[in-house]
């Protein structure tokens, strides 16, 4: 299916949902029973992947978590009902593929997919392709594993996959020449940008090509919140701390109240994930647990996504080099 009316594209526009920046993750979820649902959550074992594990886990799914090492996630999944931990590394395809097909070989549907995991701001490397690992990480890598588990998404009858992008859109479009630093001076956060507008391009184009077969897609920018995904920056690139009170209760703070905790960080993957005010939406990009405002190109809000991120040439054109990149083809 290569061709859509517009008329079927969800609007780039707040419904309004009713939350908002401080909705937590099990608020975001308004009491759904997701018991008899599957969900799948790359880098589910910290951050806000973690959160969101635990959260769809608590509301009655069963939720596979796969890990670089999942002995070292082991500790961290500890007493969430109804995971189950996994093997993969999304810089390796043979890893993605073997997970893959695992799952499969297991017959059950993925009503669920939450590509949370990736990396930020890190030095120049490449993977054994030589592609730039922030690229291959949190785009590639993630295009690969929605290709390769495609049949248990169409199997749900109705799925959601979820890509973690960021307001870090706004920093790069994807240089579809170059995407892999080959011509040009590797910089950081170009790099980082370019993956989340691709994460943002991906949703876009996956709804487009899933949604008559019951697969809707999303993208989201969780908020700023520290986690372990800023290993890498130094204290000055990580801006202010968020403040707390004497009950370790955050407190607004006009450098910090932008901050988010990791339970209002994953609110906005959740509610893409599962909630019923979605039903029948899809390709847009999300943040405050709602449909985010699209902005100009030269807009200086810090909310609000960038139109290289949401174009819908773009995405198809980015879907494209993807499946040349990865040697893997969607069949949708």
């Amino acid at each position: 299916m290569q061709t859509h009316s517009n008329q079927a594209y969800t609007v780039q526009t707040a419904i309004p949902s009713g939350f908002g920046p401080q909705t937590t993750a099990s608020e975001a979820l308004a009491g759904r029973d997701l018991t008899g649902k599957v969900a799948i959550v790359t880098g589910g074992y910290s951050g806000i992947g973690l959160e969101t594990s635990r959260v769809l886990a608590e509301a009655g799914a069963t939720v596979i978590v796969p890990a670089r090492t999942p002995e070292k996630a082991k500790a961290a999944v500890a007493g969430i009902p109804r995971l189950e931990l996994e093997s993969l590394d999304l810089m390796d395809p043979a890893s993605i593929t073997s997970f893959a097909q695992r799952f499969l070989a297991s017959g059950r549907q993925l009503d669920i997919l939450v590509n949370s995991a990736g990396i930020m701001a890190s030095p120049l490397l490449r993977d054994s392709r030589g592609y730039e690992s922030q690229f291959a990480t949190n785009h590639l890598g993630h295009f690969q594993l929605v290709a390769q588990l495609l049949p248990a998404l169409l199997q749900a009858g109705s799925a959601r996959v979820v890509s973690v992008s960021s307001r870090g859109h706004r920093l790069s479009g994807v240089d579809l020449e170059d995407p892999n630093f080959e011509h040009r001076e590797y910089d950081k956060w170009k790099a980082y940008g370019q993956s989340k507008s691709a994460n943002a391009l991906f949703a876009v184009e996956l709804d487009k090509r899933g949604r008559s077969q019951g697969i809707r897609a999303f993208s989201v920018h969780p908020g700023l919140i520290l986690t372990d995904l800023s290993r890498h920056l130094t204290d000055e690139e990580r801006g202010p701390k968020l403040v707390k009170d004497e009950h370790g209760k955050p407190v607004a703070d006009e450098k910090a109240d932008h901050m988010k905790t990791i339970e209002q960080g994953a609110a906005t993957s959740v509610w893409c994930a599962a909630s019923h005010q979605l039903d029948n939406k899809g390709g847009v990009y999300c943040e405050d647990v709602d449909i985010s405002e699209a902005v100009p190109a030269d807009s200086l809000k810090g909310t609000g996504v960038r139109p290289w991120a949401i174009d819908h040439e773009l995405a198809e054109r980015l879907w494209l080099l993807s499946e040349k990149l990865t040697g893997v083809k969607f069949t949708i």
